[in-house]
């Protein structure tokens, strides 16, 4: 497997810890370990105090599954296996469902490695948003031209709702629609869901894919909505139990396993999630509109979409310097850590 630069992880890794004021994060604000550990009950506290530092088990500790599948309305433990962060999770899925005489469809733009894999493995088509215009005030996917894109060797589709790095959320019906659109065709869907329930206190979010179709493995990771990167816990839920089983066997070549306290702290955040979702939430609440009021005020240089969900959005940046050369001189001249649109750019067409 021959793969490509990743742009935007280079990117981070010359500015991200070097920038004074890093204004890209896709994740929520994070917590300190003792913030996180003052949710916890007496006995959820005792239980990380005494942990054993010995390996856990591949697919995740069964009461972490069990948490984890307590999130969704239809899944048990048996239907979840844990990463090492949702990149890995990405990496399996690719690798087991598909092969060099497979074809593939991803949703663009988007985060890199969900077009890089499948472009590595076998042929591989976009679909690209649809952007605002006059007709429609928001991002949105033409079920249609998704359709057109489906060939006989189509084994798999990959979408990202609350959407990076727009904040998009597909309406309910195109959701439905495009799920018995893959139910049609037996094509597995890769829902990269790790912004649900991140947006503005009272966001209406998609029903995880795994709940409502039985090709659908749903991504997600206490990163971005639960702003906890640090624990670099994620999961893939899916009840198709041999795709499960397949990745569970390749991931003795990645990770093997998780953290042992990663998974207790896992534990603890998911037990008190209305808790962590309302923080982060809140967060949105207090910041959103101050976006709004700085893009009023910019209008010349600035197309402005408010998102439908997550922590993201995409503005366009119109100055006659280019994109490249605004971000340049912000990280370089105001230590302001911007990402230019290029990084997103995609190399898939239909």
């Amino acid at each position: 497997m021959t793969l490509p630069d990743f742009r935007l992880e280079t990117h981070f890794s010359k500015w991200e810890f070097k920038a004074k004021y890093h204004m890209t994060a896709s994740d929520a604000e994070s917590m300190s370990l003792q913030d996180l550990l003052s949710y916890a009950t007496p006995e959820e506290r005792a239980e990380f105090d005494d942990m054993w530092l010995g390996y856990t088990e591949t697919f995740g500790a069964p009461d972490v599954r069990d948490e984890i599948a307590s999130t969704f309305t239809t899944c048990s433990r048996h239907e979840i296996l844990c990463f090492a962060g949702a990149s890995e999770g990405i990496f399996a899925a690719n690798s087991v469902i598909l092969d060099k005489d497979s074809h593939a469809i991803v949703v663009t733009p988007n985060y890199q490695s969900h077009e890089s894999l499948p472009l590595s493995i076998c042929s591989t088509s976009g679909a690209p948003l649809d952007p605002p215009n006059n007709q429609s005030h928001k991002w949105s996917l033409d079920i249609d031209r998704v359709a057109a894109a489906i060939k006989p060797n189509t084994k798999l589709i990959t979408i990202n709702f609350p959407h990076n790095p727009t904040g998009a959320i597909l309406p309910p019906d195109r959701y439905n629609a495009l799920i018995d659109l893959c139910r049609k065709h037996g094509i597995y869907i890769l829902h990269d869901e790790i912004f649900n329930g991140l947006g503005e206190t009272g966001t209406r979010h998609l029903p995880f894919v795994a709940d409502v179709y039985e090709r659908g493995l749903s991504l997600n990771v206490m990163s971005k909505s639960y702003g906890l990167p640090g624990l670099r816990v994620g999961w893939i839920a899916c009840k198709d139990k041999a795709i499960v089983s397949a990745m569970e066997r390749l991931k003795h070549y990645l990770s093997i396993c998780n953290s042992g306290p990663s998974e207790r702290l896992t534990k603890i955040a998911l037990r008190h999630r209305d808790k962590l979702l309302a923080r982060t939430c809140a967060i949105v609440d207090e910041n959103l509109p101050k976006w709004d009021a700085f893009f009023d005020r910019h209008a010349d240089l600035f197309d402005w979409q408010r998102p439908d969900g997550s922590c993201m959005a995409f503005p366009r940046y119109k100055g006659t310097d280019g994109v490249e050369q605004f971000t340049k001189n912000l990280v370089e001249k105001s230590g302001v850590l911007l990402l230019p649109g290029s990084i997103y750019q995609s190399e898939l067409c239909m």
